[in-house]
């Protein structure tokens, strides 16, 4: 299909100033670009999870597939290891993967999954109203700490690298120019891309005045060295005042789980055979 909308009718449901509207329109300007290169929005699937950034399933006119909490990146790991030829993006909250689903994030990573990740960062539970999240700064206050959270937000970026992912990256919502490309270079990546972006939540965590002073563009960093990538993820803590990197931390080429799994190559027609048949002998 050519020429199609991207992005629905369906009544949007986001608060005013919502950090999502940003990756949003950043996912509508990349996929009309692969479209006018000539690739079928039809080969790409969108996989959302549990939380305010699930919604976006229903805001984009892709193929797309609503996971359990936590689950996101296991349904996009069968997606793409039944058909390797798709293209797989999964859009996650903080929660979602930091918290119920932090297992599976750290395989995928492990695995080196050829799907791209894109961390709605928000820091906090928008969905349920605002309590802290494993990226909650130390002593913020929610529904769930009214006296302030006694833990220490954890890094991802420094896990991601430790885990083995071969695409790092962070972004920020009020850079869209930067993130489109961040975005854009994780899809092109062989291999487990991950984008954490700093997403602002109007209405829970509007942190734009923390991040907005700090922020600035990795240029010049080496993204092939793993050393220099330790070092810039651990710059800035997700509690601190220090500067916070954005850019592509760390990029290598790696073999993808993928090409080193055993499979036979199946036309459209042999694949959709096939499943009936499991299908009708599991009857």
């Amino acid at each position: 299909m050519t020429g199609r909308p991207i992005i629905t009718d369906t009544q949007n449901t986001w608060c005013p100033g919502c950090g999502n509207f940003s990756i949003q329109f950043t996912l509508k300007n990349i996929l009309t670009e692969l479209e006018q290169e000539g690739r079928s929005l039809d080969d790409v699937v969108l996989v959302s999870g549990i939380g305010c950034h699930a919604k976006i399933a229903d805001y984009l006119n892709i193929n797309s597939f609503y996971s359990l909490h936590g689950r996101t990146i296991p349904a996009a790991t069968g997606i793409k290891l039944a058909n390797p030829r798709l293209t797989v993006i999964c859009c996650s909250g903080d929660g979602d993967s930091y918290a119920e689903g932090l297992d599976h994030l750290i395989f995928a990573a492990k695995r080196n999954i050829d799907i791209t990740v894109i961390v709605h960062n928000n820091r906090v539970y928008g969905l349920t109203t605002g309590q802290y999240t494993p990226t909650s700064p130390l002593g913020f206050k929610g529904k769930s700490t009214p006296a302030g959270t006694l833990e220490y937000p954890f890094n991802p970026l420094e896990l991601m690298l430790a885990s083995g992912a071969t695409y790092v990256a962070r972004g920020y919502t009020r850079k869209m120019d930067q993130l489109k490309g961040l975005i854009r270079g994780g899809i092109a990546h062989r291999g487990f891309s991950f984008i954490d972006t700093l997403q602002i939540c109007a209405t829970f965590f509007p942190a734009a005045d923390y991040y907005t002073p700090r922020v600035y563009d990795l240029t010049g960093h080496d993204r092939s060295s793993f050393e220099d990538a330790c070092l810039k993820a651990r710059e800035w803590d997700y509690s601190s005042d220090a500067p916070i990197g954005l850019g592509v931390l760390y990029q290598k080429k790696f073999p993808t789980f993928d090409e080193r799994m055993a499979r036979k190559e199946m036309s459209r027609e042999d694949r959709e055979r096939a499943i009936l048949e499991l299908l009708a002998a599991r009857a």
